[in-house]
């Protein structure tokens, strides 16, 4: 189910030059959550944005969100149409951490298309403290962004790769990203974590802390054993762009789509599929604008990760040949155990009617209803 695979290696032929403009149809406004201003995800939106206004005239509103909830809230609230998220996507599909709440449950999400460049999602340190691996942290003070486990959680497997746990370094409570950032700069934390070209690491490189990426040897097992009990989502990655990271001074780490561009399930596909087609075919005229901006290429596309594509986007890419049967065997698969998730959550909302331990009484019938399905629940 974890298996990767680029559109690449499909071996699809196809031109940009073939697709037109013709048929697309967009809103006079549209509006989308993002992370913060100044992030590699909030930047990339504005890019595309630059696009939709100057070939649809459609005006994008682009509204930065400090953590999971508020960026996933706009959506499951019909504020926005769809969201530029990270891998808090795929726990909010499977209602686990805030998302195993009664005001959440499990959500209907979908890919329209994401974000694969060549930085690295990594646990960055003030280069002042001669850090050279994660084991290092030890005692170190460490952040914790409420309401976005997204960032606690890759957080807590990069500590793993060193033998580390929360209970190992000195938490500090932060209200959001950007704050935790900021809380490096001003040595108030000694580490954060971030994709590797996010615009907050920019400033502690240029700080007179600098930055430094402690790596995550590819050929180190059991650092490796250790994350993936806790982010199956990670994949081995060489970064050679982002603070203090170049071609000749790469990371080696980990990485996972971002930003991840999604929808709710029961978004218009014609809308979806448009979109798929816009964000491919003016790749070129907004690539440059982020240094992440590279990922959204067509050849780039991770096909079969955790979370299923949106019908439109499917029907888009069938449309230059880019997917084939083995990938929606995939994605029906995908969406078959958020199926199972949804039932699941309907039965424990009628059976549980009282909040006080309601979500741990969720994600034990959770566990329970994908394993009776044949899935692995991973988080137990």
């Amino acid at each position: 189910m974890w298996t990767l695979l680029l559109a690449g290696s499909l071996n699809a032929s196809w031109t940009v030059a073939e697709q037109t403009e013709d048929a697309v149809e967009f809103p006079t406004t549209m509006a989308w959550s993002a992370y913060n201003l100044g992030t590699t995800g909030y930047n990339q939106a504005v890019a595309i944005g630059k696009v939709l206004k100057d070939h649809y005239n459609t005006n994008l509103r682009v509204l930065p969100g400090k953590n999971d909830v508020s960026r996933l809230l706009p959506l499951q609230r019909g504020r926005v149409q769809f969201s530029a998220n990270g891998v808090a996507t795929y726990f909010a599909q499977e209602g686990v951490f805030q998302f195993a709440e009664k005001q959440w449950g499990p959500m209907p999400l979908r890919i329209v298309m994401a974000s694969n460049g060549e930085s690295n999602q990594a646990l960055g340190v003030a280069a002042d403290l001669g850090i050279k691996s994660y084991a290092d942290l030890r005692g170190k003070r460490v952040p914790y962004v409420r309401g976005a486990p997204a960032l606690n959680v890759t957080t807590q497997a990069y500590l793993a790769c060193g033998g580390l746990t929360w209970d190992d370094v000195k938490r500090v409570d932060f209200p959001g990203y950007s704050a935790m950032w900021t809380g490096v700069v001003n040595d108030q934390v000694d580490a954060a974590y971030a994709t590797t070209v996010s615009g907050p690491t920019r400033k502690l490189e240029a700080s007179p802390r600098g930055i430094f990426w402690p790596p995550a040897p590819h050929d180190d097992p059991e650092c490796w054993a250790r994350m993936k009990k806790i982010v199956p989502f990670f994949k081995p990655h060489v970064a050679t762009r982002g603070a203090g990271i170049s071609v000749t001074n790469p990371h080696e780490g980990a990485t996972y789509p971002y930003p991840i561009l999604i929808t709710l399930a029961d978004r218009d596909a014609d809308l979806v599929h448009d979109l798929a087609k816009v964000i491919h075919i003016h790749y070129d005229e907004y690539k440059d604008a982020d240094p992440g901006g590279i990922g959204w290429a067509m050849d780039r596309q991770v096909f079969r990760w955790v979370v299923p594509f949106h019908e439109g986007s499917v029907r888009y890419f069938k449309s230059i040949g880019v997917w084939d049967d083995a990938t929606q065997a995939h994605n029906d698969r995908l969406i078959h155990r958020q199926d199972v998730l949804a039932q699941a959550w309907q039965v424990h909302k009628t059976r549980y009617q009282g909040k006080e331990g309601f979500a741990d009484a969720w994600l034990e019938a959770r566990i329970m209803a994908l394993d009776a399905n044949g899935f692995d629940p991973i988080w137990r």
